[in-house]
């Protein structure tokens, strides 16, 4: 017995030394906890996903996952969505330790359905072979090291601007997707609070009892506070449907019609890695290229974004504002990219939402792991995923957007040098709905200013490159409308 204690506890002793997690300053339960809280607030991908992808033919008339009617391939996309989820999420929490989750990058997904497929330039399976060498290319960024040294010409004070930014990004997605805010199909306002500027129905009652909730149980410092607001939130929305049925987000809180179907994998590996460069067959060699470095400048900053907002938000940056473990990082959200085109979902990517899981105490890959199992759980009870609404789901994300705009305090905001960049890379991401949009527009201003107020040798090379990149990217169209490019 005392052979067997030692041998246990010096697992134990390796377990928490692999994952650092009483270096963190972690438990075992706190990453459990974390973990959770980060699946609760991005499951709602293996529900999204397949409604983006799974209603968009083709030009040759069929649907992603087989078929010619229109949402055929729903389960099959559900149980992929999941399915690299899961394994992307596991690999980064098991190899780079680092507590950020992946899944279908939103805003990759739409691009691919309706700018790449749904336009009728080209197949699905031209589209996911667009996909797969987006993220061969940017692997290669990685491993070269070229991808961490544009991380580290990127000024500290922009990359807390970057932090600052996603923060409120997060928490315009967080009033969105509840309909708190919305867009109230009027010349008058973009948009509008409620319905008129009133609340006005139960769901968004749910959303402000969670939000309160999260709020007073962190003010109390309560262990697991917004894991409880989610599911507290989540109850008090099945009472209110069972009481009074309501038109809810996404997500309905009910098991009324729920059934499990038997798994597809009608998605997988249905690539055609060449296709799109065909004159004959796709769009031709120069406007795949442009396709695949638009795939590329998004996902290849976002996920720089991402990760150096989680890691500021986790205290895992250095002094230079590089997050621990980076290159892995970076190295496995490259694979993800690839890994969702060949299972026929789109580009997996870092989600912000993982810092809803840091801010409920995730501060290793640890809790990555218990957010990847809980994917592959789903694959197999993906209906499960469907009784949380977006209204309890989403009210923690307002919560860590506050946490995240702290880095706003350590940005010089008399020196307009900084200033400026900074105020435009946090102002444009909410307003443009593109955590690369803020970057990029960060970036360019930067550089054009520091040039011409005499401040030429602050910017290091790989800035000017950057911002050359961005131009490009935002000119796309209009260099396409030039050469005549279809």
């Amino acid at each position: 017995m005392a052979t067997a204690s030692k041998e246990s506890t010096g697992f134990a002793q390796k377990f928490d030394t692999y994952f650092s997690i009483s270096k963190r300053g972690s438990s075992f339960g706190q990453e459990v906890r974390g973990g959770l809280t980060t699946f609760l607030t991005m499951v709602y991908i293996v529900v999204l996903n397949p409604i983006i992808l799974a209603n968009v033919p083709d030009n040759t008339g069929h649907y992603l996952g087989g078929g010619t009617a229109e949402g055929s391939g729903f389960v099959a996309i559900a149980t992929a969505t999941a399915l690299i989820a899961g394994l992307a999420t596991i690999l980064m929490g098991a190899w780079a330790r680092f507590p950020i989750a992946m899944a279908a990058g939103l805003g990759l997904n739409g691009f691919v359905a309706y700018g790449l497929v749904g336009s009728g330039m080209l197949t699905w399976q031209e589209a996911m072979g667009l996909i797969v060498l987006e993220g061969a290319a940017v692997l290669i960024l990685v491993l070269t090291k070229a991808r961490l040294a544009f991380l580290r010409a990127i000024p500290h004070e922009i990359k807390k601007a970057i932090a600052a930014g996603i923060g409120l990004f997060l928490a315009f997605i967080a009033f969105w997707d509840a309909g708190i805010v919305h867009d109230p199909g009027s010349d008058a306002v973009p948009s509008e609070f409620g319905h008129g500027g009133y609340i006005t129905t139960w769901p968004m009652v749910v959303f402000f009892v969670g939000l309160l909730l999260a709020a007073i149980l962190m003010v109390k410092k309560i262990k697991g506070a917004l894991l409880i607001s989610i599911l507290g939130a989540t109850v008090f929305g099945f009472i209110i449907q069972v009481i009074r049925p309501q038109t809810w987000g996404l997500n309905v809180p009910t098991f009324d019609g729920l059934k499990f179907e038997s798994l597809q994998f009608t998605t997988l590996f249905k690539v055609d890695l060449f296709g799109a460069f065909s004159e004959g067959k796709g769009v031709g060699f120069i406007s795949a290229l442009m396709l695949v470095f638009s795939l590329l400048v998004v996902d290849f900053f976002d996920t720089m974004g991402t990760m150096t907002a989680v890691g500021e938000e986790a205290g895992l940056n250095d002094e230079e504002g590089i997050p621990e473990n980076s290159q892995e990082v970076l190295i496995v959200d490259s694979i993800g990219a690839i890994a969702g085109g060949l299972g026929g979902v789109s580009s997996n990517t870092a989600y912000i939402e993982s810092a809803s899981g840091v801010g409920d105490g995730a501060r290793t890959g640890l809790a990555s792991i218990v957010t990847g199992t809980a994917f592959l759980i789903t694959m197999l009870v993906a209906p499960i995923a469907k009784v949380v609404p977006y209204e309890a789901a989403t009210p923690v994300l307002v919560i860590v957007g506050l946490m995240m705009l702290a880095a706003a305090v350590d940005i010089d905001w008399k020196d307009y040098r900084i200033a400026v960049p900074a105020f435009l890379t946090i102002v444009v991401m909410p307003f443009g709905y593109s955590i690369a949009a803020g970057i990029g527009v960060g970036m360019i201003s930067y550089v054009v200013i520091n040039a011409a107020t005499g401040k030429m040798k602050a910017v290091k090379p790989l800035m000017w490159v950057t911002a050359g990149a961005f131009v490009i990217y935002f000119m796309i169209p209009a260099l396409k409308a030039w050469f005549h490019i279809s």
